[in-house]
């Protein structure tokens, strides 16, 4: 089965149920139609008004049946979705009336539902940018507790069945984070990890890239990764991973056992971790267009709840797998 089939059937199993927030984009509610009837999701609700989302539901020749509309202003959780998130923020200057204009607006809405357990993942950045989303989640779901920053991740898939998982491969943090910390390079590992095992179905076992093998070179950006593998070894988590290592030395065995021997994730390696945004973004595009493999995501991670944002550009087919993937994460 391939990617999209895998995430698909996860999806359609464990019957979680779903936030659309823009309601009235006409991919969206497209998109909420198949996942229903599809029966990817118990449930799906879009957000927005009743009238504008019909329109948009029309202009597209969609009935509705099935999905729920809510619109934010006019609902009854409105005083206590208010109440919450001016607890969440008043820390931060928010005032009452400011926090109810706030929760109000479709992200922290959808964001709000997922926290209180109404939803169990939300998909948007169809209309929104990705700081948008990035903000509403922040601000209202949270990252994992004992992490500090949300990343993101590509599942690179269709390549020779003897990389990774049977010819996947997750690639990190290709989207968000341009310069990662040591810390934050070690969360980014370990919310790779999860990744793995949520969309691979796998045991995570982790790479951590660099353009040094085990001291070969000496630089702050090797540096960087040596010491991120060393708060991941205090951390003690329950994969497998080592570094740093060159994409060669983490991928084939032979050449593993003359940079790195005794490697614990020699002929293993599933899930690669970049030690930047431009080497990441790199590397998943020269192995999409050179090798031919299916780059799918940016899919978020690090979040204390399935959130997923979506390219502007995003056709209704990329809405409906970022959907079902973002549901197979679901605990």
């Amino acid at each position: 089965m391939d990617f999209v089939g895998m995430m698909k059937a996860k999806a359609h199993s464990a019957q979680r149920t779903l936030v659309l927030p823009e309601g009235t984009d006409a991919r969206t509610v497209r998109a909420a139609r198949i996942i229903t009837d599809e029966s990817l999701a118990a449930s799906v609700t879009l957000l927005g008004s009743a009238e504008a989302v019909q329109e948009a539901a029309a202009a597209e020749g969609v009935v509705l049946s099935g999905i729920e509309v809510c619109n934010p202003v006019a609902s009854s959780r409105l005083d206590g979705y208010a109440a919450e998130y001016f607890a969440l923020r008043r820390h931060k200057g928010v005032g009452e009336e400011q926090a109810k204009a706030e929760i109000a607006e479709p992200l922290k809405w959808a964001a709000m539902m997922v926290r209180l357990g109404k939803a169990d993942a939300m998909v948007a950045g169809a209309l929104h940018t990705t700081g948008d989303v990035l903000r509403a989640g922040l601000s209202v779901i949270g990252i994992t507790p004992g992490l500090k920053v949300v990343s993101s991740c590509f599942v690179m898939s269709g390549l020779d069945p003897k990389w990774g998982a049977g010819g996947s491969l997750v690639f990190s943090d290709c989207a968000v984070v341009p310069d990662p910390t040591a810390e934050q390079l070690a969360d980014i590992a370990e919310s790779a990890a999860a990744s793995c095992r949520a969309m691979l179905g796998v045991p995570p076992v982790v790479a951590l890239l660099s353009f040094s093998t085990k001291g070969s070179a000496q630089h702050g950006d090797v540096e960087k990764v040596q010491a991120a593998v060393e708060i991941l070894k205090a951390r003690k988590p329950d994969f497998e991973f080592d570094g740093e290592l060159q994409a060669d030395a983490a991928l084939v065995a032979s050449i593993t056992d003359r940079k790195a021997p005794g490697s614990p994730v020699r002929g293993k390696v599933n899930t690669l971790v970049f030690p930047d945004l431009g080497s990441a973004n790199i590397g998943y595009k020269l192995v999409q267009r050179l090798a031919g493999a299916q780059a799918f995501g940016p899919f978020l991670q690090g979040f204390a709840k399935p959130v997923s944002d979506l390219s502007r550009g995003a056709s209704v087919d990329d809405i409906v797998t970022t959907c079902a993937v973002t549901l197979a994460q679901v605990v």
